[in-house]
């Protein structure tokens, strides 16, 4: 379905992710009209005051349903367990829905209900919905109905392990080791004390070192790709910066493959699976700047940096070997709120109606 001018809801408009969704789309040259939702009494422009001046104006969420006949698209921003008790009144008016929350990221209620600690209202759309990373599920994000947006550690961290653990290479018998930073957007816009800025400032704050809800989505995914059941160890903190997500995964070789690996090899590996620059994948992009050569050479710009994707839809991705233990490193920098929320929200939005991908999106890092 080509599409232009088209009439988008954004239910959930007050928080990072719903207010970063309307930044993006007010820049959208196929999008007409931006429908966010709000239940308080805070004027939209106070609320988000990177947008002054913007002109638009919350609706409640039963105004948005009133005028459901009128829109293409919804986005739910709302917090887990809210979109799947009103997402099929959409879906019955032909309006097309892509879900930020985790509430359709699982093909089964179980897994769901043991990730979040719910009971699912909607099961039977469950198997219906279609998991939204659109560089490894195009053709079927393109006919979806409702496509459900990966979670922003999910979508860094499959970006950067897909080729590799899907190369042969891999050992995939142990758990995989993942260690992941979030900015403190990560937190939601819910004020909490200890993420304020004289309490995370200079510090890093771990949290769900138990079992973070992101790993069993890992999971699911990561074992569809490789088609092997697989357990992810997945370690994750708050640092000192706003938005930004930092991933860094050890992989362990099989002994077949370690004799043959080496930098150059892995980046050659990537560059296959993801293209060269924006000559494959555009948004995903290899950081592949030569060392120094020099023994023990702190080479800091040969990976790469959270502040180099602030405010892009880009993912860069950084590999490595350790020869003398047999390790691939890998590195995937994302921003959270847009590569891991708005932004690949409206890469499927784009996919969805046949626009170009990168619609919207062609901006930089800041």
């Amino acid at each position: 379905m080509n599409a232009s001018g088209l009439n988008v809801g954004v239910v959930g408009g007050t928080g990072y992710s719903g207010g970063e969704l309307c930044r993006l789309l007010l820049a959208h040259p196929a999008v007409d009209k931006i429908l966010p939702t709000s239940r308080g009494d805070q004027p939209f422009e106070r609320n988000h005051r990177n947008l002054l001046g913007c002109g638009l104006e919350f609706v409640t969420p039963e105004q948005l349903l009133a005028d459901v006949g009128d829109l293409d698209v919804v986005f739910f921003c709302t917090p887990t367990g809210e979109a799947m008790s009103v997402v099929e009144r959409y879906l019955d008016h032909g309006v097309r829905v892509i879900d930020l929350s985790a509430d359709f990221r699982f093909g089964d209620p179980d897994t769901y209900r043991a990730a979040h600690g719910l009971e699912h209202t909607a099961p039977h759309l469950l198997t219906e919905a279609v998991y939204g990373i659109s560089e490894l599920n195009r053709e079927r994000v393109r006919s979806a109905r409702l496509v459900a947006n990966p979670g922003c550690y999910v979508i860094t961290a499959v970006l950067g392990l897909a080729p590799l653990l899907t190369s042969g290479m891999a050992s995939l018998d142990a758990p995989l080791h993942v260690s992941a930073i979030n900015g403190t957007t990560g937190a939601s816009s819910t004020p909490k004390r200890d993420v304020m800025h004289p309490h995370v400032f200079g510090s890093i704050l771990p949290y769900n070192m138990e079992g973070h809800r992101h790993a069993p989505e890992l999971e699911d995914v990561l074992g569809a790709l490789t088609e092997r059941r697989l357990t992810v160890d997945l370690n994750t903190a708050h640092g000192d910066f706003a938005r930004g997500i930092y991933v860094q995964a050890s992989v362990p070789l099989l002994s077949s493959a370690r004799h043959k690996v080496d930098q150059s090899v892995l980046s050659d590996l990537y560059e296959q699976a993801y293209g060269a620059g924006h000559d494959g994948e555009h948004f995903v992009l290899l950081n592949d700047f030569p060392k120094s050569g020099k023994l023990n050479a702190k080479d800091y710009d040969v990976y790469p940096s959270v502040a180099a994707v602030r405010g892009s839809n880009f993912c860069h991705l950084g590999v490595d070997y350790d020869e003398s233990r047999g390790i691939a490193k890998v590195i995937a920098v994302t921003d959270n709120l847009v590569k891991g929320a708005a932004g690949s929200a409206i890469q499927n939005m784009n996919t969805m109606f046949e626009l170009p991908e990168i619609e919207g999106l062609r901006h930089y890092g800041a």
